[in-house]
């Protein structure tokens, strides 16, 4: 044991770690979750959403242990590792209007970022779209944040504070086991046909994957957005080898398993019983995304666009928070209050979008997606020169 404690220690090994959390996402699709999906922080939050009753969108609701279990194995490895320290008290509304932000643009483009490469790995280019606009989010909130941006310090808060999230995560999974009748859950069509939320690994199964992920997310800081802001910022390339180990887990897993409709290695398949996973490389017909084909030339341009736009958007309010929607759910366990109003931001904020026609579909761009973008840019940017002033003064 105490050589696997040291194997993990702070600071070490992030690209076995971002190799294991890829291996284990593409794998989770075999296990029963969407294509494309595997391991997503920020649609299985929505998901949660529909299954609290949040939102009416039946094709997307259930309680996603995965999500739990990042949470509880955060908590237990924190703990493990004596670093859970109960603390917040750093502009939590503003975290919470960000986490919004950050939802509003994960639900146009359909994904988080540690999804965007989900996405890339089973052949959807579409990421090489919304990835740049990442990059260019996370950049303008490096300008910011050399100017003095800072949302401020946390503090000290009593334990209890720290636990209320991993209670809930407890309570939540509790009730998803005993199917506890006021909770909504996706079923399938009579058609035959899954909708995403209809589609899960066994619950066992889900918190498994979620805690390993926990530890290992706990243990290397695994974190999209900080990768690049460190790339960018100090040229740290330390948390981006996790990130690109983690693309390269999950590619290697498709083609392994057979995913991309050939036989995988050693001619095995893995597809679930009574589906056929058929991964192909390109930016069209690809799984729970946009269709970017259509008969207009300017509406397929606008959705390359939003793409770009809704993913800068993910970039600089994520960068403003210090990480994205994994890394918010990671330091929720560790006792950190300001990321559990992140992570209730996170929830809300999905509701929101389902709720006000913002998520895009397979059929196009939600009505109101474009204009809830355009206003969490601005607000964002505002908020940038706001809280510049504020340090300066």
């Amino acid at each position: 044991m105490a050589g696997v404690l040291r194997f993990f220690s702070v600071n070490k090994k992030p690209i076995i770690g971002g190799l294991i959390f890829g291996i284990l996402s593409a794998i989770a699709v075999n296990a029963g979750n969407p294509d494309n999906m595997g391991l997503c922080v920020a649609c299985f939050l929505r998901d949660i959403a529909g299954a609290l009753r949040l939102h009416a969108t039946a094709t997307v609701q259930y309680m996603r242990p995965e999500i739990f279990g990042f949470i509880l194995g955060a908590f237990g490895t924190s703990i493990l590792y004596r670093e859970w320290k109960p603390r917040g008290g750093s502009s939590p509304i503003l975290r919470f209007v960000l986490a919004m932000c950050v939802m509003t643009g994960a639900m146009v483009y359909l994904g988080c970022p540690s999804r965007a490469l989900l996405r890339l790995s089973g052949g959807d280019l579409s990421a090489l779209v919304a990835i740049p606009g990442m990059i260019v989010g996370i950049m303008i909130g490096i300008f910011f944040m050399k100017r003095g941006f800072s949302l401020g310090r946390a503090s000290k808060m009593p334990a209890v504070a720290g636990l209320i999230i991993p209670l809930f995560a407890i309570v939540l999974f509790v009730l998803l086991i005993i199917k506890f009748d006021l909770l909504a859950f996706s079923s399938g069509a009579a058609d035959g046909s899954f909708p995403p939320g209809a589609r899960y690994v066994n619950p066992w199964v889900g918190l498994g994957l979620g805690v390993i992920v926990g530890f290992i997310a706990q243990r290397t800081r695994f974190c999209s957005i900080g990768a690049w802001r460190d790339v960018i910022l100090v040229r740290n390339f330390h948390l981006f080898s996790g990130v690109v180990a983690f693309f390269v887990g999950a590619l290697l897993v498709n083609y392994a398993v057979g995913n991309f409709g050939d036989a995988g290695l050693f001619g095995l398949n893995l597809s679930p019983e009574g589906r056929v996973i058929s991964y192909h490389w390109g930016i069209t017909n690809q799984p729970a995304a946009l269709p970017y084909a259509s008969e207009s030339f300017w509406t397929t341009m606008s959705q390359y666009a939003w793409s770009f736009l809704s993913f800068t958007l993910v970039g600089l309010a994520a960068t403003f928070m210090g990480g994205c929607p994994l890394r918010n759910t990671i330091l929720a366990g560790e006792g950190d209050t300001d990321a559990g109003i992140s992570l209730i931001g996170y929830v809300v904020g999905g509701a929101v979008a389902m709720n006000f026609l913002i998520v895009s579909t397979k059929g196009g761009m939600g009505q109101y997606g474009g204009l809830a973008v355009a206003i969490g840019l601005v607000f964002c940017i505002a908020l940038g020169f706001i809280m510049q002033e504020r340090q300066k003064a």
